[in-house]
Formats: C-alpha cells, sequence, structure tokens
C-alpha cells in the first residue's frame, strides 16, 4: 500500500514487554517510522522530551507512575499520547481507546491528544457487557461475576522471569483483596451502577487470554435464548475493528464438540473473539471472550488506536488472525 506520508512514532519505554511487542507491530506498518532512544538515552528527560516533540506521536509503554511522569513532561510539548498504563483509563482528560465499545467512541479517538489503552481483562469484560446493558437485556444494577485466565506475560518483566526461575505456578488466583486496578475502569465504561465480582488467575503459558461471564436468566430483565445474546453481540460489533464473533451461532456445533476453548488461541492475533453457550432451557449463559493479552489487550490495541489517530486503516500493521 502506498501512502502519501510516513508518521514519525516514539515508543517510550521500548524495552519492555508491551514496548517490544508495539515495535514489532510496527515495523511491518507501512506508514510508519518507529522511533525509540538507546539505552543509554532512555532516562534521559531531555531527551525523551525533545523525541515527543519530533514525533507526530508517542506511545508510553511504562509503569503507572513512569506514566504520570511522561505526561507531565508531554504537556511542555504538543504532543499526541496514547498511553498504555492503566494510569489515565478514567481520567476525565484522556479518551478511552476502544473504538468498538459504543457508538462514536472511534472519532473521539481520531480527535484525541490523549488516548488510555484499555486493560486486557476489561476489554473481554467489557465487549460481553456493555452491549447487553446497553440493549436493556443486562439491567445496570446486575451482581456479576467475571473469572478470567491470562498468560504470564501480563505479568509484565518481572513475571516472565519468575516463570523462566520457576517460580511460577501451573495456575494460581490472584487479586483475592478484591481491589484489582482494572475494577474502576470495568465499572466506569460497563455501563453497571456495581463493579463485578472480578477473579483474574494466571497460568503457565505466555500470552492468551480468557474472560468468562456467567449470566442466570434470573439476573436479566427479560426472557432470551442463547441466540438472542449471540446475536445481541453479532449486531453491536458488525462494523469495522477487531472483536467478532468465534461462531455462526450460539452453542457452536464445532465449538461444543471441541469442548475445551484454549486460552492460548489466538495468540500472535490482533483481534478478539466473541462466544455465547446456553443450556437447552436457557436458564444459564456463559459467555466467553478469547483475546492475546500482548494483541487486542495490549499492543494490537495501542496500534489500532494510533491508526485511527493518524487517519489510517485501523488494522494496518495488525494481524487479523485466520
Amino acid at each position: 500500500m502506498s501512502l502519501a506520508m510516513t508518521y514519525s512514532i516514539f515508543i517510550d519505554g521500548a524495552a519492555g514487554t508491551t514496548g517490544l511487542q508495539v515495535a514489532d507491530r510496527l515495523a511491518r506498518h507501512p506508514g510508519v517510522d518507529a522511533r525509540a532512544l538507546s539505552d543509554e538515552e532512555r532516562k534521559d528527560n531531555a531527551a525523551r522530551q525533545q523525541m515527543m516533540a519530533a514525533s507526530d506521536l508517542t506511545i508510553l509503554c511504562l509503569p503507572d507512575v513512569a506514566a504520570r511522569e511522561a505526561t507531565a513532561m508531554a504537556a511542555q510539548t504538543n504532543a499526541r499520547l496514547i498511553d498504555a498504563s492503566s494510569a489515565h483509563r478514567t481520567h476525565a482528560d484522556w479518551v478511552y481507546g476502544f473504538a468498538e465499545l459504543i457508538a462514536g467512541q472511534r472519532d473521539a479517538i481520531a480527535d484525541a491528544s490523549r488516548i488510555s489503552n484499555p486493560g486486557c481483562y476489561p476489554t473481554g469484560f467489557l465487549a460481553l457487557t456493555r452491549p447487553l446493558v446497553d440493549a436493556g437485556i443486562v439491567p445496570r444494577d446486575a451482581l456479576l461475576s467475571v473469572p478470567a485466565v491470562s498468560g504470564f506475560s501480563g505479568g509484565g518483566n518481572g513475571m516472565i522471569a519468575q516463570q523462566a526461575d520457576g517460580a511460577l505456578p501451573v495456575f494460581g488466583s490472584y487479586g483475592v483483596t478484591l481491589a484489582h486496578k482494572h475494577l474502576p475502569e470495568m465499572l466506569a465504561y460497563a455501563g453497571l451502577d456495581n463493579a463485578p465480582i472480578f477473579m483474574p488467575a494466571v497460568a503457565d503459558f505466555y500470552s492468551g487470554m480468557l474472560v468468562n461471564l456467567p449470566l442466570h436468566s434470573a439476573q436479566l430483565t427479560k426472557s432470551v435464548t442463547g441466540q438472542d445474546l449471540h446475536d445481541c453481540l453479532a449486531a453491536h460489533f458488525d462494523g469495522p475493528g477487531l472483536v467478532r464473533m468465534a461462531a455462526a451461532k450460539a452453542n457452536d456445533d464445532a465449538l461444543l464438540a471441541n469442548n475445551l476453548m484454549a486460552a492460548d488461541g489466538l495468540v500472535n492475533a490482533d483481534h478478539m473473539e466473541l462466544s455465547v453457550f446456553a443450556k437447552p432451557d436457557n436458564s444459564q449463559f456463559w459467555l466467553l471472550a478469547r483475546l492475546d493479552n500482548l494483541g487486542k489487550g495490549a499492543s494490537g490495541a495501542a496500534v489500532q488506536n494510533m491508526n485511527i489517530a493518524l487517519g489510517l486503516d485501523e488494522t494496518m500493521g495488525l494481524s487479523r488472525g485466520a
């Protein structure tokens, strides 16, 4: 594809897990020139600020505290920022970077100078929940539970090192204080009055993620079938973007025959797949989002937001999967 111009993109924090994944995607992107500082310069604030000022857009791939510091630094320039950390996800001055979530969000991202990348778990939860709330199927006062599991890369370099040392369990629940840092954005953008009970876990595989939403029919505002829920989600995400249904119907025969939803089934893909399962009497439902925590859950979403902000095809440089 021939482009009229090449955009300069500064990756601040290019040595971390997310930064490396962003750089990998931008290396195959035909419309950008990715920039990063040397090891000697990356802690030099003057060099970072100069790079921000000289670039069309900066992607912050930093811990929360460092991302806030970088944002303060950028305020002295005209830099446009995408923050991949959780520092600004509910901040009033930042646009939430989930383009497919609600009508108008893609346009808001395109016009924004400050874009906050969604968290990996919230991406799955919100995709399953917000359309059903907006459709009046899940009530705003619903009390929801969200079991989920991610590969250990979601814990960054620290957990990757822990796994390499043989110190990571095969499967472990965490966030048992019920105060996980993803909860504020899950509440802020789901359209709900109450935060869900969020039950994350990490397992001994590198990347991939499953986010589950179990529902009883008694929790819903009206009588529905599994196909009704599937059709609601399918209609909501029937458009541009990187969210799709895993199958053409609820209780898909192929998915049921396999009887195993692999958490790492979308490794190296930048899209997310949604599935709906229901009991024959439609008394219980199991909604499931599958994504790569490093793809649509982090770096892939950052590049998607970058593309939108620059007026490019939002899937450019990304893998849509098979």
